[in-house]
């Protein structure tokens, strides 16, 4: 069973999120927050597998509360979003969000989202991929980041990175480099420990940012 705590400031839209994953034979709502700080403090009393992070709330916005989330180690997020708020979205993703999701995607597309962030795999809408990618693979004079940061990768290790920055899941992996899931996984975990990473997504727009 996945466990979730729902982040959403809109008492209405709330209601949905939690009828929607509610319905899910494999999810369990076990917690509703109205603002970052509840939401946080339902993360550290009940530790559940994910929380669904609205961007935008009251007390504290949803990116300071997913960087606690995160850094206290208690539970993937999901962060939901609009559109036009790529400066959130980029926020999220430094904070470490393992996903991001537009708040107008649709009920069984939620669901699955959730089921993705929760075996350990990061999501971007693919409307929300495209400004990310467009954003990250823009020229510029110098990167953010030296390519001297993948040394301590193995060749091994580096060719998930590469997959990784196409957005690939770790079955794609699996199939794509011909080994077995559980050794991606490994791969995976390795990788983001040695570059100091905080999720997946992070990963991927690192592995674009420096062309791997």
């Amino acid at each position: 069973m996945i466990r979730v705590v729902v982040a959403e400031d809109q008492k209405s839209v709330r209601a949905g999120l939690v009828l929607i994953l509610g319905s899910a034979p494999d999810i369990e709502v076990v917690g509703e927050a109205g603002d970052g700080e509840e939401a946080v403090r339902l993360a550290r009393a009940l530790r559940p597998d994910l929380v669904l992070m609205d961007v935008q709330m009251p007390r504290l916005d949803g990116v300071s509360a997913t960087r606690q989330v995160v850094g206290e180690g208690l539970a993937d997020v999901l962060v939901l979003t609009t559109f036009d708020l790529d400066a959130y979205v980029f926020g999220a993703l430094r904070a470490g969000a393992a996903g991001f999701l537009l708040k107008n995607t649709e009920a069984r597309d939620l669901v699955e989202a959730v089921r993705t962030v929760a075996r350990g795999e990061g999501l971007i809408a693919p409307a929300v991929t495209r400004r990310l990618l467009a954003e990250f693979a823009a020229p510029t004079p110098v990167p953010s980041r030296d390519a001297a940061v993948l040394d301590v990768l193995t060749r091994r290790e580096r060719e998930v990175l590469s997959c990784l920055g196409e957005g690939l899941s770790n079955a794609e992996i699996a199939v794509r480099l011909r080994m077995a899931e559980a050794t991606v996984k490994t791969h995976v975990s390795r990788l983001l420990g040695k570059l100091e990473l905080r999720s997946r997504v992070q990963a991927g727009v690192l592995a674009k940012e420096l062309g791997v």
